[in-house]
């Protein structure tokens, strides 16, 4: 755990010919400071109306799950975007967001403790105190 070293990436440049789009969330890098796990995602690429929420949780959720299998105590998590952006036909679905009061304040639990990071299940998962608000449709933009 005390390595400056700890990232993985999905970045594969003799790859990225072969994919119908390269890896927008594709650069983690994780830390240990006072027996805590910090995660920092790097993105290349966010659609901020629609992804951004996806892979903080994402960034999130890993860092929680390595914490675990590495007996620390999750730290923060630092997302840093490259091209971050904000397609003009979600910018009114964005205002309504916005406009939202939050409601809950959801935890995530992991009920499970597998012997291996590739041994989680959904089932190891559960959300705490949410409270989702109504759907708000959004076209995918590419």
């Amino acid at each position: 755990p005390g390595s400056r070293r700890l990232l993985f990436t999905g970045w594969n440049v003799a790859d990225v010919p072969r994919m119908a789009l390269p890896p927008c969330h594709m650069t983690y890098q994780f830390q240990v400071s006072n027996g805590k796990l910090n995660g920092l995602l790097f993105q290349r690429s966010c659609d901020l109306g629609l992804g951004f929420a996806f892979n903080i949780f994402g960034l999130s959720m890993i860092t929680r799950m390595l914490a675990q299998q590495c007996d620390l105590e999750p730290g923060e998590v630092v997302w840093q975007g490259g091209d971050v952006h904000l397609y003009l036909n979600h910018a009114e679905l964005v205002e309504e967001q916005l406009r939202r009061t939050p409601s809950g304040a959801p935890k995530l639990r992991i009920n499970r403790r597998p012997s291996s990071i590739f041994d989680y299940r959904i089932e190891d998962f559960e959300v705490l105190d949410y409270a989702p608000q109504a759907h708000i449709a959004a076209p995918v933009a590419v």
